[in-house]
């Protein structure tokens, strides 16, 4: 890929090289394959976000920058970001897994809010954005709520404690700055931001977002730049094994993988963390998937089995 984005070894080399050959093994598998869902695709993340809840932008992605800014209103911290499960015995017993669903319900409602700047480490980008949705209306940030917690359920019968960045009980928002800051806090073991896409008919698929080398401001993801793309390639394998969905035929060269330098929920964070476009919400056949109950379990599973794996190593 077009990326400079070498890092040196580390002790997680070994299971990177096995994680990146499975995934490998895994699309070229018959069981792995796409049925379907073909050449899967998704939108190109959006810049910090994932577009706007109103039809056609064929991308998702964010209001253009604004210097007019509301301070953001004193909200009762969500109960969301405590920490919930973890009492069952289970592989993941002792362990941390934040979940991030993308986008906020309300945040349609608090737009003057979430364009609000924050300083993501290289530059200052948007509180936040109201994210894409079906041409029927179905809501990427109702998608993502749904697929976490479906996600939050496995997890937590593995004996993970979970902590949800919000659970649509707040106005709007988190922040991306929060959204990492919750993450580092917790001081979590994983951190999955859940996403989907809206770019043009045709493109279909999933991808996974990782972080890439970056250290300006208050950003520095030197340390957790391998980790995560170790944890991204397991859950980029095993999504594809868990729902059938090829990885992205626009994002990524068709391995399923993209490294991103500008989404703060990246940049800020300190502990391994991704984000996952589960599929394109513009396009007919990949949103008759995730309108899909049945599909979204599966993709719940899928991302269950990629954090499973990459905890236990």
């Amino acid at each position: 890929m077009p990326y400079d984005e070498s890092v040196p070894p580390t002790r997680r080399r070994r299971t990177l090289l096995a994680a990146t050959a499975f995934v490998a093994v895994c699309l070229t598998a018959a069981g792995c394959g796409a049925g379907d869902v073909g050449g899967g695709a998704q939108a190109e993340p959006r810049q910090g976000g994932s577009g706007t809840s109103a039809p056609p932008p064929s991308r998702s992605a964010p209001a253009p920058e604004r210097t007019s800014a509301s301070p953001t209103p004193s909200a009762k911290p969500s109960k969301s970001t405590k920490p919930t499960g973890g009492g069952a015995t289970g592989p993941l017993s002792g362990r941390t897994v934040v979940i991030d669903p993308g986008h906020n319900p309300d945040n349609r409602l608090h737009t003057r809010e979430i364009n609000r700047q924050v300083d993501i480490g290289t530059t200052r980008k948007e509180c936040d954005t109201t994210g894409t949705s079906t041409n029927s209306g179905y809501a990427e940030a109702r998608f993502t709520l749904d697929v976490s917690h479906r996600l939050r359920t496995l997890l937590q019968a593995q004996g993970a404690k979970v902590v949800l960045t919000h659970d649509g009980d707040r106005p709007y928002g988190p922040c991306v700055d929060e959204r990492a800051r919750i993450g580092n806090q917790a001081r979590a073991d994983a951190v999955v931001s859940v996403h989907a896409d809206g770019s043009a008919v045709g493109n279909r698929g999933f991808h996974v977002i990782l972080p890439g080398p970056v250290r300006a401001g208050a950003a520095d993801t030197s340390k957790i730049v391998e980790p995560s793309r170790d944890l991204g390639t397991r859950i980029a394998g095993l999504f594809v094994r868990a729902t059938g969905s090829a990885p992205s035929n626009y994002v990524g060269g068709n391995t399923g993988l993209d490294v991103r330098k500008d989404l703060g929920g990246l940049n800020l964070s300190t502990v391994p963390k991704v984000f996952i476009e589960c599929g394109n919400m513009r396009d007919p056949k990949d949103a008759a998937l995730l309108t899909s109950a049945g599909w979204r379990q599966k993709a719940a599973q899928g991302i269950a089995d990629g954090i499973s794996s990459y905890l236990n190593g």
